[in-house]
C-alpha cells in the first residue's frame, strides 16, 4: 500500500509540472490573477486621471525637448559657416 501511494506521487509530481508549465496552465494563472486585480470604479478613475496628468507632462517636455534641440541645431548650422548672428535668438550675446 504504502508504495503504490509512492507510485503515484513519483508519476503525479512531473505530471502537474508538465501541466502547470503548459499554455493552458499560463491561461488559468493568467485568469486568476486578473481577478485579483479587478479594482472598484473610483479607483479607475483615480488611475486615469493620473496617467492623463502623466501624458500631459510628457507630451510638454517632448515639446520643450524639441524646441531645444531645433535651437541647437540652428546654433552649430550657425558655427558651420553661415552667420551665426541668425542662429542665435534675439538678445543673446555673442561668445
Amino acid at each position: 500500500m504504502l508504495w503504490q501511494i509512492i507510485f503515484i506521487l513519483v508519476v503525479l509530481i512531473p505530471l502537474v509540472a508538465i501541466i502547470l508549465d503548459s499554455q493552458v496552465g499560463r491561461a488559468l494563472a493568467s485568469r486568476l490573477e486578473r481577478r485579483g486585480l479587478e479594482a472598484p470604479p473610483d479607483v479607475l478613475q483615480e488611475r486615469l486621471a493620473y496617467l492623463e496628468g502623466e501624458v500631459e507632462r510628457l507630451s510638454q517636455e517632448v515639446e520643450r525637448l524639441s524646441e531645444e534641440s531645433e535651437f541647437l541645431t540652428r546654433l552649430l548650422a550657425g558655427r558651420a559657416g553661415e552667420d551665426p548672428d541668425s542662429a542665435l535668438p534675439p538678445g543673446e550675446p555673442r561668445s
